[in-house]
């Protein structure tokens, strides 16, 4: 975390990482603030700004715009993954529109040129019968894997 501090005017001024500036005289001096990296991501849907949502519209009258979404980052949570895909989407619909029009360059950065197998026991049918009906029965195959195949291309 950063702290950027400067004096205008004989006042202590903070920059909190949000665009904004704090004022202060003894109250949150530069020693005492806390400020964070930026908590949001702009969303890389290539048509995010393009949805006609009411989100999205900003501007004074007379100059409006529809903005892209911004991604909110809960870097605090214990449920936050930093390498989730949704962390830079703000739907899923913004995902799929991205990975649509790039998917050439998407797939070019790890090819596939042969299929991968996973090795796996005989399969067995298996015949299950209800609790709650007995005449009821019916039939499932489990697949049972023997270990991960590890091999890279």
């Amino acid at each position: 975390m950063q702290v950027m501090c400067r004096l205008i005017n004989g006042i202590r001024s903070v920059y909190n990482g949000r665009n904004r500036t704090y004022n202060s005289n003894n109250r949150n001096s530069c020693n005492t603030d806390v400020v964070r990296m930026s908590e949001f991501k702009w969303c890389h849907g290539p048509k995010c700004h393009e949805d006609k949502t009411q989100d999205r519209v900003r501007g004074t009258k007379g100059s409006k715009v529809l903005r892209t979404r911004k991604v909110k980052q809960h870097t605090e949570s214990k449920w936050y993954r930093p390498n989730d895909f949704m962390n830079y989407f703000c739907s899923v619909g913004c995902y799929n529109q991205f990975a649509n029009t790039h998917i050439e360059r998407i797939v070019a950065i790890a090819p596939r040129h042969t299929p991968l197998e996973t090795p796996i026991d005989d399969p067995k049918k298996v015949t299950h019968t209800s609790d709650y009906n007995p005449g009821y029965t019916w039939t499932s195959t489990e697949i049972k894997e023997r270990g991960v195949d590890t091999q890279t291309e």
